[in-house]
C-alpha cells in the first residue's frame, strides 16, 4: 500500500508522554531507563536540526510515591462522599512535590547530551485568555529559537476543575496548535486507533493512516488506556487529533513501549495511526475551550 505520509516539511514537533510510559506500576516511582531513553530520542532530532517540545506528564505519580501515599492513593478505594475534595487536593500538593522532582531529572538526562531545558506549565485559563495565550505562545518562540527543548505539563498545583485540561493528550494538542508545530505524536500504551478495543476483540482491525476526521474514527474510540495512572484514553486522543488537524498539525498515535518509534515516525515509516492536518482558517483553539467550560 502507497505510504501516504509526508514528513518532508516536518521542522517543528510536539511529543506527548504520559505517567504510564515513565513511572514504575508498582511504586510510582520514575522509571529513569526509559526517561534516559526518551531524553536521548529527543536529543538526537534537536541535534538533527528539529524544533522539539515534550509534554510530560508524571508529577503526581513522582509526588505521591515521595511522599509514601502512592500504594494508599491508588488503592481502588473511592473518595470519602462527605470530603469529595480530599483527594483533588492530595493530588495539587503531590504534583508540588512531583513536577520540581520530575523536572530535575529532565535537566539532568537532558544535561547529559548538552541539551537546555525549561519548564512551561499551563492551564485552560492560559489558552482562553488572549494575553497570556499570546505570552505562552511567545515564550515557546523564543526557547526554540535558543535551540531549548521546553518541558510542559498542566500547572495541576494549582487547577480546579474549570481551568484544567483534564488529560495531556488535550494539552499537547493546544500545545501543537499555539507552537504551529508541524508533527504531534502521542505516545500511548496501544499501538493506535484500531476499530475496536484490541484487548478485548481479536477482530479489531488496525487503522493506520487518516485522511479526514469523521464521526466513525470518532466512534472506534472508546474504552480507557488500561491504566490506572493516566487520565487519557482513546477519546481524549481522538479529541486532540481533531484540534490538531484543524491547527494544521499532523498526528501520530504510537506505542510507547519501544521510544525508537519517534524517529520512526520523523522518518516516515508506517507505525502508530497518522491523522493528516487539515487546517481550518476559521478555527481558533481559544474558541474551543470558550465552548467546553
Amino acid at each position: 500500500m502507497e505510504n501516504k505520509r509526508d514528513v518532508s516539511s516536518i521542522k517543528r514537533i510536539v511529543v506527548k508522554i504520559g505517567s504510564s510510559s515513565i513511572t514504575h506500576s508498582e511504586t510510582g516511582g520514575a522509571d529513569l531507563n526509559r526517561m534516559e531513553k526518551l531524553v536521548r530520542e529527543l536529543s538526537d532530532l534537536n541535534n538533527a536540526g528539529y524544533e522539539v517540545i515534550l509534554v510530560s506528564s508524571g508529577a503526581i505519580s513522582i509526588g505521591l510515591k515521595a511522599a509514601r501515599i502512592y500504594d494508599t492513593f491508588y488503592d481502588g478505594r473511592e473518595a470519602d462522599p462527605e470530603r469529595p475534595d480530599e483527594k483533588l487536593k492530595l493530588k495539587q500538593a503531590a504534583a508540588a512535590i512531583g513536577q520540581g522532582r520530575l523536572m530535575m531529572i529532565y535537566e539532568k538526562f537532558f544535561g547529559e547530551y548538552n541539551q537546555i531545558t525549561a519548564q512551561v506549565l499551563m492551564t485552560t485559563r492560559n489558552i482562553r485568555n488572549n494575553i497570556d495565550r499570546y505570552n505562552v505562545a511567545n515564550t515557546l518562540e523564543e526557547l526554540l529559537k535558543l535551540k531549548a527543548i521546553p518541558v510542559v505539563n498542566e500547572n495541576d498545583s494549582i487547577s480546579t476543575y474549570e481551568i484544567k485540561f483534564g488529560d495531556n493528550d488535550t494539552l499537547s494538542s493546544v500545545v501543537a496548535s499555539i507552537s504551529h508545530a508541524d508533527l504531534l505524536i502521542l505516545l500511548s500504551d496501544i499501538d493506535g486507533l484500531y476499530t475496536d478495543d484490541p484487548r478485548t476483540n481479536p477482530d479489531a482491525e488496525f487503522i493506520s493512516y487518516i485522511e479526514d476526521l469523521n464521526d466513525e474514527y470518532d466512534s472506534y474510540a472508546k474504552g480507557s488506556t488500561g491504566s490506572n495512572r493516566g487520565t487519557g484514553g482513546m477519546a481524549t486522543k481522538m479529541r486532540a487529533a481533531h484540534i490538531a488537524s484543524q491547527s494544521g498539525t499532523n498526528m501520530v498515535i504510537a506505542n510507547s513501549e519501544n521510544l525508537e518509534v519517534i524517529h520512526e515516525i520523523v522518518q516516515g515509516k508506517e507505525v502508530g495511526t497518522w491523522i493528516k492536518a487539515h487546517a481550518n482558517p476559521d478555527f481558533y483553539v481559544s474558541d474551543y475551550f470558550e465552548d467546553e467550560f
